[in-house]
Parts: structure tokens; sequence; C-alpha cells
């Protein structure tokens, strides 16, 4: 005997209330182009956007001028910034200068790689070594540099000497704890299996921790790199007579302004340029880690 026969009631309550059909979701909709997580977008869209990202800032800047709701005095006009851009360009200073920072940063920036990838690559690698280094470095790596500048000054003079040691200081740590962090993230299955199938601790660490470890390596240099054309900044506020940092405390004391907007532009370049080689090398050596 079915339900409504044994309850009419049912049968009258289903009739007017029939089910409703409940539909399978297929999933969401497709993200569209701009949306897509990790996806590739067209070249043509690519290159819009890079170009609106460039010219957006000196969009703004024009504005504020043409609109004068900034005055001349703490924002020159873009044509007052290329005439003081020939006249460094056409003095020499701007090679001179450039040169000074170039070669400061360089070596500073350079010592710290040389201390930092090894001691990042074996914290890494192996539990003692983090336990060793790993506290110390986390403590001292939150004393801002700028605050060892008069140490430094006592310590090694004002010469470059100081200039160097500050890049240094104010690097080596960070990338350090960074490259230790590339080096954590080594799949662990890839070393149990090259381990199972026999491989020594040395063999491990040369093909496969080192290897995988390379991309991201590059990268905290890429980013830390940085940080270094920052300090020396801070570096050359000091008892400097050359560098980009030099140029700005001279033209900010005689409130050139638009000569301090040309040494920004040329430390972007610098910089830019910098970052590109290192994102080059990175696609050379592991082109698999391509963005």
């Amino acid at each position: 005997m079915t339900l409504e026969a044994e309850n009419p009631a049912n049968g009258a309550i289903m009739a007017a209330h029939p089910p409703k059909l409940v539909r399978r979701k297929r999933g969401t909709s497709k993200p569209s182009t701009f949306w897509r997580i990790r996806g590739d977008i067209p070249k043509w869209l690519y290159y819009l956007l890079a170009a609106i990202s460039v010219t957006m800032p000196f969009a703004i800047w024009v504005a504020l001028r043409a609109t004068n709701q900034v005055n001349e005095i703490f924002l020159p006009t873009p044509s007052a910034v290329w005439s003081a851009a020939k006249d460094y360009v056409s003095g020499g200073d701007v090679f001179s200068d450039s040169r000074a920072s170039l070669q400061r940063v360089m070596i500073g920036y350079g010592i710290a790689i040389l201390i930092s990838v090894p001691l990042g690559l074996g914290m890494g690698t192996f539990k003692s070594v983090q336990g060793l280094f790993e506290p110390v470095i986390g403590l001292v790596r939150y004393l801002p540099a700028t605050a060892f500048v008069p140490l430094l000054i006592v310590w090694t003079g004002v010469g470059d000497k100081e200039k160097i040691a500050l890049i240094a200081l104010g690097t080596v740590f960070f990338n350090t704890l960074m490259t230790a962090n590339v080096v954590w993230q080594v799949p662990s299955e890839l070393i149990k299996v090259s381990q199972t199938l026999g491989a020594s601790t040395f063999s491990v660490f040369r093909k496969v921790i080192f290897p995988h470890a390379i991309p991201g390596m590059i990268d905290s240099i890429r980013v830390n790199l940085a940080a270094a054309w920052n300090l020396i900044v801070v570096a050359e506020l000091v008892a400097a007579q050359d560098g980009l940092g030099y140029r700005i405390t001279r033209a900010q004391k005689f409130l050139h302004i638009d000569q301090i907007f040309v040494v920004l532009i040329v430390i972007g370049i610098i910089g830019l340029s910098m970052d590109i080689a290192l994102r080059t090398l990175r696609n050379r050596l592991a082109p698999w880690s391509q963005m």
C-alpha cells in the first residue's frame, strides 16, 4: 500500500506543492582573462598594463602641476626636471656619482651575499646549523642598520669602509633568512627518495637541494638589492664627497628639488637594470622557474 493510500492528505499536499527539481552545480563560471589565477594573458594586454603602470605616476604628476595643487618649490614641473637632468648629464657628474655609488653597493652587497648564501644554505639543510645561527640572526635583524652609523664611523672612519659596512650589515641577515626559507621549501619527498636510492649527504645537497633552491636564492638577492640601494643613499648622507646620496644632500641644502628628482630617477634606472640582469640570470640557470 502506498503512502498516499495510507494517508490521502499526503497526496493532496504533494499535488498542491510539487517538489522542486534541484539542478546539480556544474562549477563556477570561467573567470575572465584579467582575473584568471596564474593564467596567461595576451601579450598585447600585458604590454598595455605595463604601459599604464609606467605612465600613471607621470600622469598624476602632470595633473598636480597643471592644476597647481602643489607648490612648485616642493613639486617641480616635468620640464624643470628635464632641464636639470640635461645639466646633470652634460656636466658629467651623473657618471662619477653613479660609478661611486654603484661601486659601494657592489662591494658591500657582494660581501653580504658571500656570507648569507652559504649560511642560509646551511641553515636550511641542517637543523644543527639552524639551531646555532637562527636565534641570534632573528634577534639582530630587527636592529635598524642606520642605528649602527655612529658605531661604524667610530670603528671604520668616514670613508668608503663605513658605507660598505653599512650596506653589508643592513642586508646580510635578511638575505640569510630568506635563503634559508627557500631551502626549507625544497620538497622533503625529493630528499627522501634520493637517500633511499643511496645518495650521500653531499650528493643530495649538490644534485637536489642546491639546484631546487637556485631560483629562490636569486629572487632573494633581487629583493634585498633594493634595500642595498636604500642604504647607500643613507650612507652617503654622512661625510661623502661623491655619490648619488651625496648629490641628494647637496640639492636639499639649496632646495633644488628638481635635482633630487633626477637623482631618484637615476637610482631607479640603475636598480631596475640590475634587477633585470638578475632575473635573466635566474631564467638561464633555472628555465623551469620562469614567470
